[in-house]
C-alpha cells in the first residue's frame, strides 16, 4: 500500500517561498495566478494491508516527525 501525505503551511502563516514563487511568476508575464501557496509531497511505500492501521499508523508520523502541526496541515490519501 502506498501513503501520498501533503503538507502545507497553515492559512495564515507566512509564505515567503510562496512568495518569491509569484513574484517570478509575475515576473514572466503570469499575471492570471492571484497567490501562491509551497508544500511538499511526501510518498511512504508501506507493508501495512490493513487500511485503517495503515491509516492510523501514518498519521501518527505526521504528528511525531512529518509535520510540524503548529503551522502546518496535512492530508493521507491511501492507494
Amino acid at each position: 500500500m502506498k501513503a501520498i501525505v501533503n503538507i502545507s503551511l497553515k492559512a495564515g502563516v507566512l509564505d515567503s517561498q510562496g512568495k518569491a514563487v509569484h513574484h517570478a511568476l509575475d515576473s514572466l508575464q503570469f499575471s492570471s495566478v492571484e497567490d501562491v501557496r509551497v508544500g511538499k509531497q511526501i510518498v511512504l511505500q508501506l507493508t501495512e494491508t490493513d487500511r485503517e492501521k495503515a491509516m492510523s499508523e501514518v498519521t501518527k508520523m505526521c504528528e511525531e516527525i512529518l509535520a510540524n502541526t503548529v503551522i502546518e496541515d496535512y492530508t493521507i490519501e491511501l492507494i
